[in-house]
């Protein structure tokens, strides 16, 4: 068993594809964007990585992006580094995994997300709180389930 599985199994659990719905309000709780997406998360073996993960998303009009997250593993947390963020991962407990990123490409942008996975592995519910030099600026919500191949 790897030390990522022995020392951050919560996390581990979420290895596997998901399928989800993004909702981005503003502070009011007014709706700014709805939007369908599909992650894969991997522990790839033999890799400068010790987690990749791949974000796809899908607005309704059409508009499709799509994002990389390659992490390594240190201390207890995953660390990334893109070109677009930087930030870290760790446990919290048996079901909530915090994630903090800033931003590179949004001077002054950062985030909070709260992502817990249910005993049965196969439902993620994620909450990330989006702040502009330090203020709170929007939230996302998001409800996530295993894809079943």
């Amino acid at each position: 068993m790897s030390t990522i599985q022995k020392e951050m199994p919560t996390f581990v659990r979420n290895e596997g594809e998901w399928i989800g719905k993004y909702i981005l309000i503003d502070i009011e709780g007014k709706i700014l964007d709805r939007i369908d997406s599909h992650t894969i998360c991997q522990f790839p073996t033999n890799s400068l990585y010790s987690y990749y993960q791949i974000n796809y998303y899908n607005w309704p009009d059409g508009k499709q992006e799509k994002y990389y997250y390659p992490a390594i593993y240190q201390d207890k947390k995953l660390w990334f580094n893109t070109d677009n963020v930087q930030g870290y991962a760790q446990e919290v407990d048996t079901s909530t995994i915090i994630l903090w990123f800033d931003y590179k490409v949004v001077p002054g942008m950062h985030l909070y997300e709260m992502l817990q996975i249910t005993p049965c592995n196969n439902y993620r519910a994620r909450t990330c709180h989006w702040f502009q030099n330090n203020q709170l600026i929007k939230r996302t919500l998001v409800q996530e389930e295993r894809l079943r191949q």
